[in-house]
């Protein structure tokens, strides 16, 4: 009866002669969260700006409201109160605006300033990689060549 032939001392010479390097999965994974440490610290810096901007309109339009409710002796007055309420509303949404535009901006600018510190991150790690793995099985290749 023929037997299935075990591969297991095969395949177990083979990696040996093609050595694989963790220290380069455990530098990339490094750098992968050294990398999202500084995309979170961009990420919640603005959504603390966000809120610090949102906190501030709502309490503003609030105080205005409050003018606005206030009871009058004239009815002009009414008209008047409604029409400052509106021209200060629209004030405010303009300044509010533009913050938010400030934080989006500054986002932008933090998050491409990472992008490209990344990628020239990565790119030399890479190129490190190669360039070891290179050696290794040229070296593993003669090894090879040499034992035959």
């Amino acid at each position: 009866m023929n037997t299935t032939p075990d591969f297991t001392k095969v395949m177990q010479d083979m990696m040996a002669s093609f050595p694989v390097d963790a220290s380069s999965m455990q530098n990339a994974f490094k750098t992968q969260a050294a990398m999202a440490e500084k995309m979170s610290k961009v990420a919640l810096e603005a959504a603390e700006k966000s809120t610090e901007i949102t906190a501030k309109w709502t309490k503003d339009t609030i105080a205005k409201m409050a003018d606005m409710s206030k009871a009058k002796s004239e009815p002009t007055d009414y008209t008047k109160s409604a029409t400052d309420f509106a021209s200060a509303a629209a004030e405010m949404a303009a300044e509010n605006m533009a913050a938010f535009a400030e934080v989006a901006k500054k986002v932008q600018m933090e998050t491409v300033e990472l992008m490209l510190a990344a990628g020239k991150d990565f790119s030399e790690d890479a190129t490190a990689a190669v360039k070891k793995a290179t050696v290794e099985v040229t070296t593993a290749a003669k090894k090879a060549a040499a034992a035959k």
